[in-house]
């Protein structure tokens, strides 16, 4: 690569001819007219549908502020949930770490606007120098020592140099790190809103099982009463032996499956620790009733998904910015200027060093121009156009993930519902079953193997509703969070 430069100093300005003066001062007009390369940055085109086609039944709400995420969790009416998620931005590391990565987006961003300004430099120097004790020979041959002779030099300027930013370059990096900074504050609401929503699904798990122990505890009430049952029909004679190992079989079962959702609660609980700070060991979440609260989830229009998703705003900061990389990688095919200027003294006395005879100035402007590099520029905006290309398509990727994921959970949410119903209708059934073969049984009229299996028809409906109504209320988190966070609806 070769470079061809050339300095001008304004302290010969008078012995140029009248031609020089004018192309130092068109060059000059030229640098301050600041004449930017590169393409001018515009949001890519995505696939937005009209509609949601799952949006059936459900209320419209165009968020009044596309910035505030809101206490979504508030609408579960659980203040154990709150303090928890309150937590959750002050003691997640995960959080930590992107409000790290955001104040450093921000640093480079105030790293690259000061590359726009001149650098203003303070210099001071001073040396001793001298000669040692040497001598002369005289014309009779004898040796006459001239001594040792001894300077002081000190010299004290100030200097600066600018690079005008005439292409454009320094100014598309200061956008491109502007755009970064705020695909990194947009990262930072994503991982808030990861671990607000992992935080509250893993709760509501926790309060799951809580419930479920507890029907296992009734439930293992009743199989001991009848197992008593069984055992006095028994030793009456009326009843098998079969009867009472069936109901033994069947309690003890119950009763393992009990213990068994201690390890699950364990898991769920350290989990719960992790995300708000702390260690497993420290923390303890009693258990508490399960308020098994469902919201009404408002579902604005599809644009304003683009606006409200922290991720999709992330990858679309990430276009602007490799898109000001192109301008950047362009501007290495024009010349390159930098104006230099200094003021300062020179003396071989302290005393002398800021007298007006001893100043020295200098006023210069250099350019280099690139005449060959082997294709190496041509090659360097190839690679920034085709990593342009590159997050275009991720954003638009991350659009049609983000219209998936409302989507799906919109259809869960509906089909949930009608689910829950059904569920709620199984159970109610399957109690009066299970009522009516006991009844039958102390009679006489059935086998106890008939008991049996509607006790365990019984059991197996009421756990399938308790596990319905927790997948409605994660089903929303997970809509809260496909939607972007929190909403506001105006009135």
């Amino acid at each position: 690569m070769h470079k061809t430069k050339t300095s001008l100093s304004l302290g010969h300005l008078a012995q140029l001819p009248r031609a020089g003066n004018a192309l130092l001062l068109a060059a000059v007009a030229l640098m301050l007219s600041a004449c930017a390369v590169g393409p001018d940055y515009k949001r890519p085109e995505a696939a937005v549908p009209g509609a949601y086609k799952e949006n059936q039944d459900w209320v419209q709400a165009a968020p009044a502020d596309a910035l505030d995420r809101g206490a979504w969790w508030t609408m579960f009416n659980d203040p154990v949930l709150n303090e928890l998620e309150a937590a959750v931005e002050v003691s997640n590391q995960n959080v930590a770490a992107a409000v790290a990565a955001y104040e450093q987006a921000r640093a480079i961003v105030r790293e690259q606007r000061a590359s726009l300004f001149p650098i203003i430099s303070l210099d001071g120097s001073g040396t001793r120098s001298g000669s040692g004790g040497g001598g002369v020979t005289t014309s009779n041959g004898s040796t006459v020592s001239t001594g040792s002779r001894t300077s002081n030099n000190y010299q004290a300027s100030i200097g600066g140099t600018w690079e005008p930013d005439v292409w454009g370059s320094l100014g598309r990096s200061v956008n491109g790190a502007n755009a970064t900074s705020q695909a990194s504050a947009a990262d930072l609401a994503s991982a808030k809103l990861s671990a607000q929503g992992e935080l509250a699904t893993n709760y509501i798990s926790l309060r799951q099982t809580d419930a479920q122990k507890t029907l296992l505890a009734d439930t293992i009430v009743g199989y001991q009463r009848s197992l008593q049952i069984t055992q006095n029909r028994y030793n009456a004679g009326v009843a098998t032996k079969s009867d009472v190992l069936q109901a033994q079989t069947q309690l003890a079962n119950t009763q393992a499956d009990e213990v068994g959702l201690a390890r699950t609660r364990a898991q769920l609980e350290h989990a719960i620790a992790v995300l708000i700070g702390k260690a497993p060991g420290d923390f303890t979440l009693a258990a508490a009733e399960w308020k098994a609260t469902i919201p009404e989830v408002p579902v604005g229009i599809p644009s304003v998904l683009l606006q409200r998703r922290p991720d999709i705003a992330a990858a679309e900061r990430r276009v602007a910015a490799a898109n000001e990389q192109i301008g950047v990688a362009q501007s290495a095919f024009y010349p390159s200027f930098k104006l230099n200027a200094s003021y300062g003294y020179g003396a071989s006395k302290v005393s002398d060093l800021f007298n007006t005879s001893a100043n020295v100035w200098s006023l210069g402007l250099s350019a280099a121009q690139t005449l060959f590099d082997a294709g190496a520029t041509r090659a360097r905006v190839d690679a920034a156009k085709a990593a342009y290309q590159q997050t275009v398509a991720n954003y638009r990727q991350t659009v049609l993930t983000a219209f998936q994921g409302v989507e799906d959970q919109l259809a869960a949410t509906r089909v949930l519902a009608q689910q829950q119903e059904l569920r709620r209708q199984a159970s109610a059934a399957a109690d009066q079953v299970e009522q009516q073969a006991l009844n039958r049984y102390r009679q006489g009229q059935i086998s106890y193997t008939d008991v049996v299996t509607a006790q365990a028809t019984a059991l197996s409906a009421r756990s399938a509703l308790v596990q319905s109504q927790a997948d409605r209320q994660t089903t929303a988190i997970s809509l809260i969070q496909a939607l972007g966070g929190g909403w506001h609806v105006e009135p």
